[in-house]
């Protein structure tokens, strides 16, 4: 398998795109990798832990204190223990946060603590997404390493198509 012995860290956060975390989780668990799952809050609103709990075999962390492993320090223990960390979706208040280097949630701290490559896929409104702010906030993160992919085409949640 291309990804055995391979851990990826997928934070699924606060969009509407959450759903299409659980079919990236599940193609890399059928390629070998072992995927840990770290959702904030607002992407439990979206889908649930139990979908990818589920699909990759492996408990889901969703508190900050919430202990999933023998680790004491969680966020630490999967920065370690990550090959790639996967932002997938990654909102504008995300990727905010990261750019601000806010570590007031499990992926924040995970993000920030890693030394492996880290992956964002923004899936935003596209007016959010064209917003100076988050341009900045984007240009930042890639300044300090960060890879971006995406975002893709297509129906917003608010009905209209666009990023």
């Amino acid at each position: 398998m291309v990804l055995s012995d391979k851990t990826v860290v997928l934070g699924v956060t606060g969009s509407i795109a959450a759903y299409k975390a659980a079919d990236l989780a599940s193609k890399l668990t059928q390629a070998g990798a072992k995927v840990e799952v770290i959702m904030t809050e607002a992407a439990t609103e979206f889908i649930t832990p139990l979908t990818f709990r589920n699909i990759t075999g492996r408990p889901v962390v969703t508190k900050m204190f919430e202990l999933v492993s023998e680790y004491s320090v969680e966020h630490v223990a999967l920065a370690e223990a990550a090959d790639i960390v996967v932002v997938a979706p990654a909102t504008a208040n995300t990727i905010a946060k990261l750019a601000a280097g806010i570590a007031d949630d499990m992926l924040g701290c995970t993000a920030l603590a890693t030394k492996a490559p880290v992956v964002i896929a923004p899936a935003m409104n596209v007016n959010m997404y064209q917003n100076q702010v988050t341009q900045e906030n984007i240009a930042r993160l890639k300044a300090r390493g960060f890879t971006f992919v995406g975002p893709g085409y297509g129906r917003l949640a608010c009905g209209d198509m666009g990023l």
